[in-house]
């Protein structure tokens, strides 16, 4: 009998013993999957919003607490047995789980939206993204909001909403550049002042017509027309690339680049709306293409049902809008407004999402 109860009694220890390891396996690779999905929904309702001129606000999940509560018992029962009563021996045992995530969220407000969202991004933070592999037309369309007095395409309507069809064909020029390794960004330093890290300030450089590959000569007259078209000197391949509206040329290349907000209302003019919103003035008529360009950054579509191939999706009204799990360019283009964010967020996140799982 007493290996009956120790047997039951072992089982169930077993079984709560292995609980925390399980969910923990479990825990972090669902918590970071649920956390991405929460992040993608509140970029795309934010694109949506500012469509419809409805300011967003945002949220940082601080703090999640996964706590299981986990209560085994165990019972055994011997009976002799007398007289007609026969021998028996019973044991039973009961494992009760349940689970009370708790999650803390931080609004950011005050100086931290400012920083985050509403000032430009910084030349020196988004044009490096370029060395790691990102594609340098789809960066720059996505921040760039002028490259050497080409204007982008604009939300803000009028004549020039669309932007100067030059702009993207440097754009097509600048990738077709790096896709031949004639196109490299180079971060550094100087050793004068010194800023919130501790460094020197920081200055970007766009190297171009360095390589010298053997696809070189198929690559020249994209090197001309960046050249010509933005004023630049022929005696360098190294162009710094500094703040302004204005076209200094010579060694430099103007900027002016957009902030999170900027980014997010600019995509927002392309995406899809209900012909309906546009007529009773709720928001403005889309933004064309021009430039070569065959589509819009982030393919948004609106409807009353996203289906069931949707990679993203929120109901914004009477409306629902979404990505399409099958657009690779505009899944990828989503990737990159979120690396960005991240990027414009780090300054005013002292920390990471604190996980705390009790697994007893």
């Amino acid at each position: 009998m007493r290996s009956v109860a120790v047997c039951c009694t072992a089982l169930l220890l077993g079984a709560c013993a292995h609980i925390g390891p399980d969910r923990l396996r479990a825990d972090q690779v669902d918590y970071e999957r649920a956390l991405g999905e929460a992040k993608k929904r509140e970029i795309l309702t934010a694109i949506v919003q500012l469509r419809f001129a409805d300011a967003p606000s945002f949220l940082t999940v601080s703090q999640v607490i996964a706590a299981y509560n986990i209560d085994a018992s165990a019972l055994a029962t011997l009976n002799a047995g007398s007289g007609a009563q026969p021998n028996y021996a019973l044991a039973t045992g009961q494992l009760s789980y349940s689970n009370h995530p708790t999650f803390t969220f931080t609004p950011t407000t005050g100086d931290a939206y400012a920083s985050a969202y509403i000032r430009p991004l910084a030349p020196s933070l988004v044009l490096p993204l370029a060395e790691g592999g990102i594609p340098i037309d789809l960066l720059l369309r996505i921040v760039a909001q002028s490259i050497g007095g080409l204007q982008n395409g604009s939300a803000l309507g009028g004549a020039n909403s669309a932007g100067t069809p030059k702009f993207f064909q440097m754009l097509q020029a600048l990738r077709r550049l790096q896709l031949a390794g004639e196109l490299n960004v180079e971060l550094r330093s100087d050793d004068k002042g010194s800023n919130k890290n501790g460094g020197g300030e920081q200055h970007v450089y766009l190297v171009i017509g360095a390589a010298q590959t053997t696809e070189s000569s198929l690559v020249t007259p994209d090197l001309r027309f960046v050249r010509d078209t933005m004023h630049l000197s022929t005696k360098t391949n190294r162009y710094e690339i500094v703040y302004g509206q204005a076209s200094p040329g010579g060694d430099q290349i103007a900027i002016l680049t957009r902030s999170v907000l900027g980014i997010l209302t600019n995509l927002g003019a392309q995406i899809e709306v209900p012909e309906a919103s546009i007529r009773n003035g709720a928001t403005k008529p889309t933004v064309p293409l021009v430039g070569g360009e065959t589509r819009p950054t982030i393919v948004v579509h609106s409807g009353d049902a996203p289906g069931d191939n949707a990679y993203v999706a929120i109901r914004y009204g009477r409306s629902v809008y979404w990505v399409d799990r099958s657009d690779f360019d505009s899944k990828y283009a989503f990737t990159v407004v979120q690396n960005l964010m991240a990027l414009a967020e780090s300054d005013t996140n002292s920390k990471a999402p604190i996980v705390t799982i009790p697994a007893n």
